[in-house]
């Protein structure tokens, strides 16, 4: 049980505290409730682009790193296609640092024309190296368009295209900040050995004077029901095959979302999971395969992915998937295999909490979601899931017309 305090500041910033005796840092984590979904079709990769913009310098701080390395703090960011988080860890005797270069990135960035041209580059280069120019690199890029025809996830956080970031002017970039980073669209929370007091008067102090904003309001299309398998075939100079399947889940508030996760696990956690054993260690086909899930606050993928052995035709690795799935939705799950998976499960989610930055990341995820409280009941969801409801769920998931395969072909 994690317990906590939280407040709202009179301009709408959420503050969530958790008090951790055991650390002498202190976790900060400030999550904004926009990500690559808010963009415009047009002039997309902008909530990533702000990820590096948000380090080049605000409006009384020109440095950001320099006074935070000097009070022996850490930090990073990322963004994903729901929401930004922005964290520190700082020693408890300078926690105040950690506020001030917080509210002041908040309340507005330097928006100057050299620090956009700088990250734009760096942003630009990442695109290059991570998507297009390393093998599989751009499945990314394919496979969304092909599953989601009406819902922004149909592009990737790195954006549709260069050229959208090429594009981005100071305009832009401000109107964008404006819209979206505002204390009535983010959440504070602070992990650490701190009293809920001390925390309200530093809140007040540094972010109790920036004004709420107006925020764009969130009106996104939702995706169609698919009614038709999805097929698209490329070529590369890579070394293997691939085949990368996604099927359209349930969002991550759904009442099945927990029961989608397990069915991964069951499918390929581990080395004793059902793709390995069956289709890499006894039939030969695949030197490697995974099953995964999308934690996304909308309707998210379910995604099969494999690279095949050399000289395995897709034709047959791709049955050998589909036996498999076709097995999870007819013959009930073993107890001891169902056991097993929420076993896994249990151990990662309490481990995840040992860490004060895991505890304050985790609190922001879920007063994002819905509640913070959400974090408490986490585990008693996976283990009152039961073999029914996996099969249930399964037998709707696992449809050929809800699913989007990108065949991925070695030139070799």
């Amino acid at each position: 049980m994690i317990k906590f305090d939280r407040f709202t500041l009179s301009n709408g910033l959420k503050v969530i505290i958790h008090k951790d005796q055991t650390t002498p840092f202190v976790a900060v984590n400030v999550l904004y409730d926009v990500g690559a979904k808010d963009e415009d079709s047009e002039r997309t990769g902008f909530a990533h682009l702000f990820e590096h913009l948000m380090f080049g310098g605000s409006v009384n701080i020109p440095d950001y790193d320099q006074p935070l390395q000097q009070a022996g703090g850490e930090n990073n960011a990322f963004t994903n296609n729901d929401f930004t988080n922005y964290y520190i860890t700082v020693p408890k005797q300078n926690l105040e640092t950690a506020f001030w270069l917080e509210s002041d990135r908040m309340l507005s960035l330097a928006f100057s024309q050299k620090s956009l041209t700088t990250q734009k580059q760096v942003v630009i280069e990442e695109f290059k190296q991570r998507y297009l120019n390393q093998p599989y690199g751009d499945v990314s890029l394919l496979m969304r368009p092909l599953a989601y025809k009406k819902h922004p996830y149909q592009w990737s956080t790195i954006g549709k295209e260069i050229s959208h970031i090429e594009k981005a002017t100071l305009a832009d970039v401000k109107e964008f900040f404006f819209q979206h980073y505002a204390p009535n669209n983010a959440s504070l929370t602070v992990v650490g050995n701190v009293e809920t007091n001390e925390i309200k008067a530093l809140a007040e102090k540094w972010f109790g004077d920036i004004e709420k904003r107006t925020i764009k309001p969130r009106k996104l299309p939702k995706e169609p029901k698919q009614k038709e398998e999805r097929h698209l075939t490329v070529k590369k100079d890579v070394p293997y095959t691939g085949i990368y399947k996604s099927y359209h889940m349930c969002s991550r508030t759904h009442k099945d979302y927990q029961t989608c996760d397990l069915l991964s696990d069951i499918l390929s956690n581990g080395k004793s999971s059902r793709l390995y054993q069956r289709l890499v260690k006894e039939q030969n086909l695949f030197s490697e395969i995974d099953a995964s899930i999308e934690g996304c606050t909308d309707e998210g993928l379910f995604y099969i992915t494999g690279k095949l052995f050399e000289g395995v035709a897709v034709e047959i690795a791709e049955k050998a998937i589909e036996t498999e799935l076709d097995k999870i939705k007819k013959e009930p799950i073993s107890d001891y295999e169902l056991n097993k998976v929420k076993n896994k499960i249990e151990s990662s989610l309490v481990f995840s909490e040992i860490e004060p930055l895991n505890k304050a990341m985790n609190l922001a995820y879920f007063e994002l979601i819905g509640d913070a409280n959400l974090i408490n009941s986490e585990v008693d969801k996976y283990r009152s899931i039961t073999a029914e409801q996996m099969q249930t769920v399964a037998r709707n998931l696992f449809t050929s017309s809800n699913c989007s395969t990108l065949y991925y072909l070695s030139e070799k």
